[in-house]
């Protein structure tokens, strides 16, 4: 007697976008140590090996959350503004898309070489300081030090200790540190997003051509 084969299911296609945004998922909602192969594809309900259709490793899929991060930024300068206030505000767009996700702030600084978005971001920030006369080495060194302002408070901002807890601790000790403790009971006044923008108008007054 013939018994006629039964085939097996095909593995279900997953839209180009679902790693990445399952992984942000898993990130989000639980951290970046537990992001991997696994918990993505659970994520997606598929099995692990299925993933591997669409991507690589864990590395693959950290580059895949930083890059949706970023895409959402708007890298189009507002055009009448001077070029120093062109920057603080596409440096200040790029702290609100990673604030909305502070667990993936890491990846947004070891992958930024991997993400299209922040290429896109560094090219609409070059043209700015082009058109300001910024040229050659001086123009590199302005965009390192920008890059710098901005992975380093953004990283301050949302992994080092609260603003609170360290400002409210240094604050009280006054009898060795007088000056320090009365900078941080000042700074305990200023907002994540004031103190952003005043640190970074500091470094583009440094960068200001004579």
């Amino acid at each position: 007697m013939l018994y006629a084969l039964r085939a097996m299911p095909r593995p279900r296609s997953l839209p180009p976008t679902a790693p990445a945004t399952a992984a942000l998922a898993v990130v989000d909602r639980d951290g970046l140590a537990a992001l991997s192969m696994r918990a993505v594809a659970a994520e997606l309900g598929v099995g692990t090996m299925s993933l591997y259709r669409y991507v690589a490793d864990r590395a693959e899929l950290e580059a895949l959350a930083a890059e949706l991060v970023l895409s959402g930024v708007d890298v189009v300068p507002p055009r009448n503004a001077l070029w120093d206030k062109q920057v603080l505000v596409l440096a200040e767009r790029v702290r609100e898309a990673v604030g909305r996700h502070p667990n993936a702030v890491p990846l947004t600084t070891a992958h930024r070489h991997r993400c299209p978005s922040a290429a896109r971001w560094n090219e609409a920030v070059l043209e700015v300081l082009t058109a300001a006369g910024f040229t050659g080495v001086e123009r590199a060194m302005a965009l390192r030090a920008l890059l710098g302002y901005l992975t380093g408070a953004i990283g301050l901002e949302h992994q080092g200790p609260p603003a609170g807890d360290w400002t409210g601790a240094v604050a009280g000790v006054v009898e060795d540190h007088p000056l320090l403790a009365e900078t941080a009971a000042v700074a305990r006044a200023v907002s994540p997003a004031d103190g952003f923008r005043r640190g970074l108008m500091v470094v583009l007054g440094g960068l200001r051509r004579p």
